[in-house]
């Protein structure tokens, strides 16, 4: 399984034809105490840079965007009653939807592990 990055802190971690989506730690500890999610709806078919699901904090509300194309295959229902799962595991239990990939060339634009850390130094 390989993680990847976008500038836009989201992570997409790939399994087969399937990536897991969710924000990053650097993303989730940017908008502070998150208190409502809102995931997109399985079956919805999601282009990249799309935005495909809403996450509000304390301070603000920020759309997260699709990392690839794809369409919406499992929705992480458990955010919508524990919206705080998103700061305490936001690679982990915090994810949002996992996407079936229409084109896995697409990942090629994206930053594995290492490139988003050096990115966020520069932020």
């Amino acid at each position: 399984m390989a993680t990847y990055y976008t500038e836009d802190h989201e992570w997409v971690s790939v399994d087969g034809d399937k990536g897991k989506v969710g924000i990053t730690a650097y993303a989730a500890e940017q908008l502070g105490d998150v208190v409502f999610v809102e995931t997109p709806d399985v079956g919805k078919t999601v282009k990249k840079g799309d935005d495909m699901a809403v996450v509000e904090s304390v301070k603000a509300a920020s759309d997260v965007y699709a990392p690839v194309s794809g369409d919406v295959v499992e929705a992480n229902g458990a955010l919508a009653d524990a919206p705080e799962t998103v700061n305490e595991s936001p690679e982990g239990d915090g994810w949002f939807c996992v996407i079936k990939l229409a084109d896995a060339g697409e990942l090629d634009g994206l930053m594995d592990a290492a490139a988003y850390a050096e990115f966020c130094k520069g932020l």
